[in-house]
């Protein structure tokens, strides 16, 4: 998972900074801030987090990538946070293999920067469905009696 979600983060920041309209340019240039690196999250300190669950099921990807600080280790917080909700709604796992990773970032990047309004979440799930792979029978009915 965390593989996966390194890959994912980084392209979906570098698409986010690559989709910010030119107003929040001028807004980041304007305030004195640490600068967006191009580096994986995994070198990087996620800040404290701030947020809700209920935020964060409800932000969109903008709004999720604000509430980060605009730091690509708490937005790759979120983003884990997201995918595993998903995948245990799904009864699915994600992949632990660098293509896996590689793909979930590649669908996360290409779905965020279509709609940087569109629910953070959403993208997430998307991305889930498509690179997500049942659980195996004993893990799923362990996981159907814990919800009896």
């Amino acid at each position: 998972m965390k593989t996966l979600c390194k890959i994912s983060v980084a392209a979906l920041a570098a698409g986010l900074i690559l989709s910010t309209p030119a107003m929040c340019l001028a807004q980041q240039q304007a305030k004195p801030s640490a600068p967006i690196r191009p580096e994986s999250a995994e070198h990087m300190t996620a800040g404290p987090v701030t947020w809700t669950p209920e935020q964060l099921i409800t932000a969109s990807v903008h709004d999720a990538w604000i509430m980060s600080g605009k730091n690509q280790a708490t937005f790759f917080e979120m983003v884990t946070q997201l995918a595993v909700l998903s995948a245990q709604k799904r009864g699915l796992q994600l992949p632990e293999s660098e293509k896996a990773g590689e793909r979930f970032g590649e669908l996360i990047k290409q779905m965020a920067k279509a709609d940087t309004d569109q629910l953070l979440y959403d993208v997430v799930d998307k991305a889930v469905k498509q690179v997500g792979v049942p659980l195996s029978s004993t893990a799923a009915s362990g996981q159907h009696e814990q919800h009896q």
